[in-house]
């Protein structure tokens, strides 16, 4: 069959083979982690962003291109989780602007759609850098153009599209030294290029079934359009399983039949569970067979409907000076935050990136004037920002990219001040707290000339990994090693979920022996993932 021309029918059956497409080869994109710690989460990142663009094409009324590429656009924008899910929704919302006023679409049309979304992409990112699922846009955008003057059926002109974005994927370690010395290719470019062979495929007759929970059913953030007063599963169910290989398909299929609304992210050992059932012991129960149930919460949806009224009309009471929202996971680390005051708290962190619309929902509860949000992790100051770009508040986004630097930050918070004063004194608190943390070896490999095993013990600091050994106490202890010096005043050592207090203490002995002249706090934060976190001041 050849195609000379995509109309709105078509480009809707591609955009939800993308999704598939995504969904189907996410772990292999997950895999393609620079560091072989436990949050290789670029491709569920990617693939939670996609499907929650697929369920709002799927929901628009009429298939014009118009509406089919602006239903992607916005569905990516609210879905969007960590910074490859933002750049995607930058990129849609780029082709989205290409299909402007467009009845159909010849290769030359899709060529120009395919700049726009990459031209987007790249004003949207402060500080781009070559390497990555930027580099991988662009160059397949310039390529289009090229090919587009000399091919106007569809099966050629994605042919050899995926044919180049795979040529230039293999380039990526060489422009991006991270990935050079990991052994891998980057995980964005790898994840573009799968929803590249989703239109593909979609051109050259594959069928499209929607059948993933994942695609189908809404994420974890969405209750603003329920009928609470016809509602058939009456309590939001959400909790975190920590075990040993988990089988997420598996629990995905135990647990549907109990209700609607499913979500269910992660990997072998940590999954985020999101239900709407009438039975939350029961999804529990089939949870606690895999492992450690954590961070449990469980709202009754229809006590939530019979209190709406009532919270509407406080919307219009008098708005506080201030709020704060933090991202964080570890019920020590949550209850240091509220401690501090922090209006809302949203579970996330390593491997479970909130997505935009999460962040904005939460920035909509705070009855504040001026709120100040704190991502605590690189890897959701995308989208933080862009929740605040959406956001009628005053929001600030204070870059913190570490629970420490949060901690540091809000502690610089002055009541007394002008939001604007606050926000730059407490970016400026970032400089003065240095963050280390010890976890472990997902996979073996090669990094920087040091020899990784599996489940080995791993020390981080500044972006790399500076001890490695089977101790956790020994790699504690020399990774402190490597970040305390004689200036240093203050060391706080937050132990994770699987660590006592007892063998935080023991630490924190050792090291006063070591460093005689720095004083040392000892919390319990909580955390999955990381044994200890460390803040040095």
């Amino acid at each position: 069959m050849i195609i000379k021309y995509i109309d709105g029918p078509l480009l809707k059956k591609m955009m939800l083979q993308a999704a598939n497409s995504l969904e189907n080869n996410k772990s292999s994109v997950d895999a393609l982690n620079v560091f072989p710690v436990p949050d290789g989460d670029t491709g569920t990142n990617m693939s939670l962003t996609m499907n929650s663009a697929a369920r709002e094409i799927m929901a628009v009324q009429g298939e014009s291109i118009d509406g089919i590429a602006e239903a992607a656009a916005t569905g990516s924008l609210m879905g969007a989780r960590g910074n490859s899910g933002v750049i995607l929704s930058q990129i849609f919302r780029g082709f989205s602007k290409g299909c402007k006023g467009k009845v159909e679409l010849s290769t030359f049309d899709f060529a120009n759609a395919l700049k726009s979304a990459s031209d987007t992409a790249y004003k949207a990112v402060m500080k781009p850098i070559e390497g990555t699922i930027l580099t991988i846009a662009r160059e397949v955008g310039e390529k289009a153009i090229e090919v587009s003057k000399k091919e106007e059926t569809f099966e050629k002109f994605f042919h050899q599209l995926i044919d180049y974005a795979e040529i230039v994927l293999d380039k990526t370690p060489d422009m991006l030294k991270v990935l050079k010395q990991a052994g891998v290719v980057d995980a964005g470019g790898k994840g573009l290029i799968f929803i590249y062979k989703g239109f593909y495929e979609s051109i050259t007759g594959k069928t499209v079934t929607i059948d993933s929970p994942a695609i189908l059913h809404p994420n974890t953030e969405i209750h603003e359009n329920i009928d609470f007063e016809d509602i058939t599963f009456g309590y939001c169910t959400e909790f975190i399983i920590k075990g040993e290989g988990i089988d997420i398909e598996q629990f995905k299929q135990a647990i549907e039949a109990y209700g609607d609304c499913m979500l269910v992210v992660g990997d072998g050992e940590l999954a985020k569970v999101h239900i709407h059932t009438n039975h939350p012991g029961s999804v529990m129960e089939h949870g606690l067979a895999l492992g450690e149930l954590i961070n449990i919460k469980i709202d009754n949806m229809r006590q939530q409907h019979q209190h709406k009224i009532f919270e509407t009309s406080q919307k219009d009471e008098e708005l506080k000076e201030y709020g704060m929202i933090a991202v964080t996971m570890g019920e020590g680390l949550t209850d240091i935050f509220k401690d501090l005051n922090v209006d809302e708290i949203i579970v996330g962190g390593q491997t479970m990136n909130p997505s935009t619309e999460e962040i904005l929902k939460s920035i909509d509860k705070v009855m504040a004037k001026n709120i100040f949000v704190f991502p605590n992790n690189s890897n959701i100051i995308l989208a933080a920002n862009q929740a605040k770009e959406l956001s009628k508040k005053n929001v600030f986004v204070i870059p913190t990219k570490s629970v420490p630097q949060g901690i540091a930050a809000i502690l610089a918070f002055n009541g007394e001040m002008a939001p604007e004063v606050n926000a730059d004194s407490m970016t400026k608190a970032l400089t003065r707290v240095k963050t280390g943390q010890v976890t472990y070896s997902v996979r073996d490999t090669q990094f920087n000339d040091i020899e990784i095993k599996k489940n080995d013990i791993l020390g981080m600091y500044e972006g790399n990994i500076k001890a490695v050994g089977l101790d956790i106490e020994d790699i504690a202890f020399k990774l402190l090693e490597e970040m305390v010096s004689e200036e240093d005043e203050i060391l706080t050592i937050f132990y994770g979920e699987e660590l006592e207090e007892a063998q935080a203490q023991a630490l924190a002995d050792k090291v006063r022996q070591r460093y005689g002249d720095i004083d040392i706090e000892v919390h319990y934060g909580g955390q999955p993932l990381y044994y200890y976190i460390f803040a040095i001041e």
